[in-house]
């Protein structure tokens, strides 16, 4: 077995290590909004549950250089974003929101996205998503490695939209939700065979 010491490699280097080792991956599909209204939606797959109690997610966004991309920026400025799961029907438009676009610019306008209004938070949601999280901020930090920064956000969700069909006597169905997740590059993987163990006492 080879050992590998990070801090002898580069950030593309880590990056291809941990996103090719840790998979497959969830994929927070956020909108979020700017200070001038602007609705701007961009996918993460370094993204997972933190808590149930409180409920609370997180989401990890690098910055470019030091500068932090339009999401980190409208979720500290705004303290509100949605997360919503990526599915086999709405993962090419995800696909399409990474394109790099101005911040006066919105995703969900260039992808012809549908919007629908929350119930707690101002910024809308995604009615192409089939579960979305309502969150506001819970806490913010930062991450410097160099020149190299990240923006690590919690989110506490304030709020869940799921579609019927996928939530049924209390539990999720899986196969009805069709998840999508992330795995090293260019690739993704759909829901694949699935298995139980019961654990021990």
């Amino acid at each position: 077995m080879n050992s590998i010491d990070p801090k002898a490699l580069t950030k593309r280097e880590n990056y291809k290590l941990l996103s090719g080792f840790i998979l497959p991956r969830p994929i927070a599909f956020v909108t979020s909004m700017s200070s001038e209204g602007v609705i701007n939606a961009a996918p993460f797959s370094f993204f997972n549950v933190v808590s149930a109690e409180p409920p609370l997610v997180s989401i990890s966004i690098g910055r470019k250089g030091s500068v932090q991309k339009d999401t980190a920026r409208n979720i500290v400025d705004q303290e509100e974003f949605v997360v919503h799961i990526v599915d086999e029907n709405n993962v090419e438009a995800m696909n399409a929101t990474a394109a790099n676009l101005p911040p006066d610019e919105s995703e969900v306008e260039a992808v012809e996205l549908t919007t629908v209004e929350s119930d707690v938070v101002k910024v809308p949601g995604l009615k192409e998503a089939p579960i979305r999280f309502e969150c506001k901020l819970e806490k913010h930090l930062t991450f410097q490695e160099g020149e190299t920064s990240t923006d690590f956000i919690i989110g506490r969700v304030v709020n869940y939209h799921i579609s019927e069909g996928v939530h049924q006597d209390g539990e999720i169905d899986v196969t009805a939700l069709n998840p999508i997740g992330r795995l090293a590059g260019k690739d993704y993987t759909k829901l694949g065979e699935i298995f139980s163990l019961e654990r021990p006492d």
